[in-house]
């Protein structure tokens, strides 16, 4: 008994039998990990990213675009040896589909093929299923169109100011793209200066929004632009309330103190560069001379300005009507008719024997003024040359009565003859000389 658990024991502690047995433990472990590793198995992969290729040559030796590409991803199942379909994953694949051959433009639905890894032995591996089997897409004809830069300010303006149209550089913008989504492109819509409060030009660099003729945003996946931003400018203006005026001359016992002057309109707003706005106080319409009427005048005259600035008002011409308050008239025969200044060696001979005179003052003053007191003088300075008859224009003087004047204008018949000289040249009234004296006595004239 004891010689057999000593044999036993010899065995077990023999070194080339341990050698033998791990030798051929080993040789089963890889026997079993080859046999793994060399087995054909199948496996699914799922979400392989979908890559276009060729449509760059597509598009510059066809002008065509491909567009509408209805998968992303798609789904396969590959088989070959486990070692090289383990070290697979869905990232480091992609279903390519090559459009470079197509010649049209159309609906077009193309098989795909997986691209593997760099170094992968592609040649066991084996696609046994393909979901979904075709990527289908549209290829379209490219084309470009310009299209109207609008847009608005959103920003506020401090008070005084106006603000102009805003104005966009570029005016338009080039858009390329596939026809279907360029014929719904109405215009590039611009929005700038929010949360501004400006007072003077604003200009700002932003991206616009390409708009449909309702107003809508359209798709832009498949469009490029000639520019990605506009050059927005709000343009400023100041404004100003300008108040209408005229120029009144004095005369015929009228003077601004009995006499009521109403402009319809009165003032007008008026827009444009500042410093132009800071001297205009008023708008002179006209000159209106008091002698020129007897109680009332209405007659509408154009507003001018300075054609720099802009009426935001909108009238573009005004009514003044002036009144004559508390003074009369009366009418009055004049016959103390004469000239000075006449030409020398010559004859002046006075035809008109008498003036009917129109005379504006207080009552008071009207009641003391008689024809005998009031003369008509014509000034003949600018015919010293002439010779002929003449109707000249005479002032009339009203002696010894201030503060009243003759409405209107008169003229009476000289002539001038220079075939005799006279010592004296007058009408029925009185002498040259006299005449000159006269006028320097003083009293009103018209």
């Amino acid at each position: 008994m004891k010689k057999n658990k000593s044999s036993a024991r010899s065995i077990l502690d023999s070194k080339p039998l341990w050698m033998l047995l791990s030798l051929l433990i080993s040789l089963s472990i890889w026997t079993y990990v080859v046999s793994t590793e060399t087995a054909t198995v199948t496996q699914v992969f799922r979400g392989i990213p979908v890559e276009i290729t060729g449509d760059d040559l597509l598009l510059s030796s066809r002008n065509l675009i491909v567009t509408d590409v209805e998968t992303n991803s798609v789904r396969v199942e590959i088989r070959g040896p486990r070692r090289i379909v383990d070290a697979l994953n869905s990232e480091d694949l992609t279903a390519q589909v090559d459009v470079s051959k197509l010649t049209r433009a159309a609906y077009a639905a193309m098989k795909y093929k997986i691209i593997y890894p760099e170094g992968t032995e592609t040649r066991y591996l084996t696609v046994t299923s393909y979901s979904p089997e075709t990527v289908n897409f549209m290829v379209s004809n490219q084309n470009t169109i310009s299209v109207p830069v609008r847009g608005g300010f959103e920003g506020q303006l401090a008070s005084g100011y106006m603000a102009e149209s805003p104005v966009f550089n570029p005016a338009t913008v080039t858009i390329s793209g596939p026809d279907a989504y360029l014929k719904d492109i109405s215009y590039a819509w611009v929005s700038f200066g929010s949360g501004k409060t400006v007072e003077s030009s604003y200009t700002e660099e932003v991206p616009f929004t390409l708009m449909n003729a309702d107003g809508d945003p359209v798709p832009t996946e498949y469009l490029t632009g000639s520019e990605e931003t506009v050059e927005a400018s709000l343009p400023i203006m100041e404004v100003k309330e300008v108040p209408l005026a005229v120029s009144v001359l004095d005369g015929a016992g009228a003077t601004a103190e009995n006499t009521k002057i109403t402009i319809t309109p009165d003032r007008i707003k008026l827009t444009g560069d500042s410093a132009i706005l800071a001297g205009l106080n008023q708008i002179v319409l006209t000159t209106i001379d008091l002698t020129d009427f007897r109680s009332t005048f209405s007659e509408t005259y154009p507003i001018q300005y300075d054609n720099t600035l802009r009426n935001i008002s909108g009238a573009t011409e005004a009514r003044v009507d002036v009144e004559i308050v508390g003074l009369e008239t009366a009418s009055y025969n004049v016959k103390n008719i004469s000239v000075i200044n006449g030409p020398e060696n010559a004859n002046v001979e006075i035809e008109t024997e008498s003036l009917e005179v129109v005379i504006r003052g207080a009552a008071e003053k009207l009641e003391s003024l008689t024809a005998e007191s009031i003369r008509a003088v014509a000034d003949l300075t600018d015919y010293k040359d002439s010779s002929g008859p003449f109707m000249a224009p005479v002032k009339i003087y009203c002696d010894g009565v201030s503060d009243v004047g003759a409405i209107g204008k008169y003229t009476i018949s000289v002539n001038i003859d220079r075939s005799e000289k006279k010592d004296v040249t007058t009408n029925d009234t009185g002498s040259y000389r006299d005449s000159y004296a006269a006028q320097s006595d003083g009293g009103g004239a018209g």
